[in-house]
């Protein structure tokens, strides 16, 4: 069925940089060509969220939220029978055409029909979000998943089975998605290997999850917060640097010293040009490669690397987009391997809230003081 009417639905709306965000009863209009409607189930709360909520240039108002499951509530003409309402899905910030050179490829996950731009709108360039007085609710990142309802278009939907719990399920739109593809997809870890990991939040604590399933041999993480030895056990680090007690030594001395001549593996997942060279300077020669999964707002930052480190010692740098992952195909998988007790995502939550309390969820974040929150429509 086609929706033809417009609804009011409960939305979490940021209208300043760095103020808490607002509950209002906003307009959720029906989709248009090739989109579907969303009853977002839960959200949670991703570090990229807090990066563009503190933007001072940021599109406000604006409803932000990117990691998220749903059931689809009416779909858009135009889309395919891959897609019909009651389908439990998972809305990504990553395109998955199916169609174009990139999607069809096993090379890349980059689609080049809907590519994403940042955009504050529908790839139709207009909104599907209005408050009662009429104003425009600006998109975030395709998805715009801090409201009870959401319009998603096909390309950013993937199906998944209902049976996962929704709370586990919306880890992987997001953050844990792009660490376990960083080690899985992106780098291609092997078992018996050694990695170094910069930057233990989320993310990295994905790549060490994804690490370890790959079956590395020693996985090194990297931290200016001491409490994340503890923590980052139980997602199979086995030796932790705090970066702030290295004295005289880099952390690429340190492990350059604790491995042979440098890890196989180095992920950075902060999103320092400085810890990307940092990385670079502890890979492996020969075989060496050095992953970029974080964007901590640093976009454009140079880099700048040795010619002769570069040219002499045969190592790779690549960056690791959404962990390499196609959504309409990997996410599944990562979702079966969850309910087969291979993937190991309820660690990541550490904390749940209603979406009246979003805000506590961001000072938290804020904090340090959690992982995951999940945020419940109905709690």
């Amino acid at each position: 069925m086609i929706a033809d009417q417009r609804w009011w639905f409960a939305a979490a709306v940021a209208r300043k940089a760095e103020e808490p965000l607002v509950i209002e009863e906003v307009i959720v209009n029906p989709p248009k060509s090739g989109e579907v409607r969303i009853r977002i189930i839960c959200t949670s709360l991703c570090h990229t969220d807090i990066t563009f909520w503190k933007l001072k240039g940021a599109c406000f108002p604006m409803i932000l939220g990117h990691e998220a499951v749903g059931v689809v509530e009416s779909v858009g003409e135009n889309v395919t029978s891959e897609l019909v309402e009651g389908d439990t899905v998972i809305p990504t910030f990553v395109s998955d055409c199916g169609e174009c050179r990139d999607c069809t490829s096993q090379k890349s996950n980059l689609c080049s029909i809907f590519p994403m731009s940042g955009s504050p709108l529908m790839y139709d360039g207009s909104s599907r979000f209005t408050n009662i007085k009429g104003e425009t609710l600006h998109h975030f990142l395709s998805v715009s998943s801090f409201t009870e309802y959401t319009v998603v278009h096909a390309a950013n939907v993937t199906k998944i089975d209902p049976m996962i719990p929704p709370s586990r399920a919306c880890l992987l739109s997001c953050g844990v998605s792009t660490g376990v593809g960083a080690a899985w997809r992106s780098a291609n870890v092997e078992a018996g290997s050694t990695v170094a990991i910069f930057g233990l939040g989320a993310v990295g604590l994905a790549v060490a999850e994804g690490a370890r399933l790959r079956g590395a041999a020693k996985i090194i993480g990297v931290d200016v917060n001491p409490e994340k030895c503890e923590i980052s056990k139980a997602f199979g680090v086995t030796d932790f640097i705090d970066s702030t007690s290295c004295g005289e030594k880099s952390v690429g001395q340190i492990i350059n010293e604790m491995t042979d001549e440098g890890a196989d593996y180095c992920f950075e997942c902060v999103g320092k040009s400085s810890l990307v060279q940092e990385a670079y300077s502890c890979c492996r020669k020969g075989w060496g490669k050095t992953i970029m999964v974080g964007a901590d707002g640093q976009f454009g930052a140079e880099l700048m690397l040795s010619s002769s480190e570069v040219l002499l010692r045969g190592k790779t740098l690549l960056g690791s987009f959404f962990g390499g992952l196609k959504p309409k195909s990997d996410i599944p998988i990562l979702a079966k391997r969850y309910m087969d007790k291979e993937l190991e995502l309820d660690k990541f939550v550490t904390h749940e809230v209603g979406l009246e309390d979003i805000n506590r969820a961001f000072d938290l974040l804020i904090a340090g003081k959690s992982l995951r929150c999940v945020i419940w429509m109905e709690k």
